[in-house]
Order: C-alpha cells, then structure tokens, then sequence
C-alpha cells in the first residue's frame, strides 16, 4: 500500500467517477483503475462498487476512506513542516440547510484559516440530500435539525448511513417576517395570527415528505403557501409579500439586512439543531476548526 494509492482513493470518492478522477490526477483511466484494483486486493475490501452511472462507496470503503485520510493529511502536515515545497491544495465541503450562522462561521473559516489553495463548497440544501452527502462523503459536515415530529425518521437515515447527529443548540420556534409587517411589532405570534399572510417554506424535490421539511409544524394547512429554493429568494418575499416562514430565531445582522426580525411563535415545540457527521470518518482539521467557529457563530447571534 503506497501513499499513491490512498490519494486516488480518496479522489475517487471525490470526484464520483473514475473517469473524472483519472483526469484531475493527470493518469489514464485504465492506469487508475488497475492501482484501485491493486489496492482492493491488498487490503482485502471492495472500496467501490462500480456501475454505468458511476462508483458507490461500500461501508468497509468509507471506513477505509477515514483512514485513508488521516495518513494523507499527517503526510502533507509533515511535508510542509520539512520541507520548503508549497503547501497543498485543501479541500473542505459543508452541506447544510439555510442557515444564516452555518454562513458566518464558513466566512470565519475562510478568513482566518491562513493557506494559499483551496477549494472549498458550502451547499445550502434540500435536508434529504444534506444526509446523503454526509453519508457518501460529498460533505465532511451536514447541518440540520430535529424535532419530536421529525426525529424518528430522521434519525433511521442517519443510522442506515451510518451517520451520528451532534447537537449545537435547542431553539424556541419564531417567525422570519419583514421589519414593517403588521406582526413585528407583537410580544410573540400565534398560528392564528399569521392565517392572512403568505408562509413560505423551502422546496423538497424528490423526497417531499413532512418529516424532510425545513420547517416545523409542516402538516398544518395554510390558505397562502409559497415554496422557494434559496434563502435571499425566501427573504426578498418576505419583505415583498409580507410573508413569514418558521425557524429557530438565530439571524445574523452582518449577513442579512436589518430589514428581516424574528418574533417570537407561541407554539410548545421545540428545534434541535446540530450537525452530523460520518461515524467512520475522522474529523479533518478543517472539519474542527469550522465546528469551533459554528458553536462561536451561534453564540454571537443569540445575544
């Protein structure tokens, strides 16, 4: 087993596709494969299943994978330590549903992290494919949250991915509204309350099901519902329609205008956000660091 090897596993599991990763390592498909298959037969484990629609990671791969990029990274760290070569690319993605302090604690991250190359991806998402990334290792991170309506379900996915869910912080439901809604100027809302206003909630695509829903209390029936696919759309039409939508409260005034409040929602439920990760998988020091500055983030915007 050469530290060759391990970086092609690893971009492999990157790139989604032998094929792409053959190109971005600068070798031949069948060079790439072959050293896969040499590596495979070595360790004794099937790392990907191969298919026409691509590779998919088996459990003992992902295992493997963790790892496999431990050795990489403290191979790089010591490199760069002995070495006067310049330091390598570092590669770090987040998926995560539309939350303003997942946002500000990636900025932090990029801000204060001192390296030359990077490619970093945050992906605000549909809550199904937050799981999936995580699972199939797109994301070192996922953030989302749970509920006593939505923990059951969502929970079963995380053990079939062989996920675990690390709690940040529990939130008492509020609404997002504009700042010159008739509502904003109220103690707390009720359900009744918001009845004449748009509610606006976030897409779901395939997996639509209430318990993927971003927002809690996904069964209830409105008269006015809208459902968009970003955040800066969600917030132009709550200050266009006077719409709301449900969240945890957190909003960050350095991201977002001072035109968006949050108001309190007189229901008794409560929101568990937290993030998940690969339980196979050790954390990256990337992975830490942003964990840190996403525990700091929140901190700052419930002041």
């Amino acid at each position: 087993m050469t530290l060759q090897q391990l970086k092609y596993v690893i971009e492999v599991a990157k790139s989604r596709s032998i094929n792409k990763a053959a190109q971005r390592l600068f070798i031949s498909q069948p060079s790439l494969s072959n050293a896969l298959k040499e590596l495979e037969e070595e360790v004794g484990i099937t790392i990907f299943l191969r298919s026409n629609k691509g590779i998919v990671i088996t459990p003992e791969g992902s295992e493997f994978l963790g790892y496999a990029r431990q050795v990489v990274e403290q191979a790089e760290l010591l490199e760069n330590r002995y070495t006067n070569t310049s330091s390598p690319q570092q590669f770090f993605s987040v998926s995560a549903q539309h939350y303003a302090f997942a946002v500000s604690a990636f900025v932090r991250l990029l801000k204060d992290y001192d390296i030359e190359e990077y490619e970093f991806s945050l992906r605000e998402t549909k809550t199904y494919e937050i799981i999936d990334d995580v699972k199939n290792l797109r994301s070192e991170i996922g953030i989302l949250y749970v509920n006593e309506f939505n923990k059951k379900v969502i929970h079963k996915f995380l053990g079939e991915g062989n996920l675990q869910f690390h709690e940040l912080f529990t939130a008492n439901p509020h609404v997002f509204i504009s700042s010159t809604n008739p509502l904003s100027t109220m103690e707390y809302v009720t359900l009744s309350d918001l009845d004449p206003y748009p509610y606006l909630s976030y897409e779901q695509g395939d997996y639509s099901s209430f318990y993927f829903s971003e927002e809690i209390l996904s069964t209830l029936s409105r008269p006015k519902n809208i459902r968009v696919t970003d955040r800066a759309t969600l917030f132009n039409l709550l200050i266009g329609l006077n719409g709301y939508t449900i969240s945890t409260g957190v909003i960050s005034h350095k991201l977002n205008s001072k035109d968006i409040i949050a108001v309190p929602l007189k229901v008794d439920e409560k929101i568990h956000v937290g993030y998940i990760t690969h339980k196979n998988v050790a954390n990256s020091t990337l992975a830490n660091t942003y964990i840190q500055y996403l525990k700091e983030s929140i901190a700052e915007e419930l002041l």
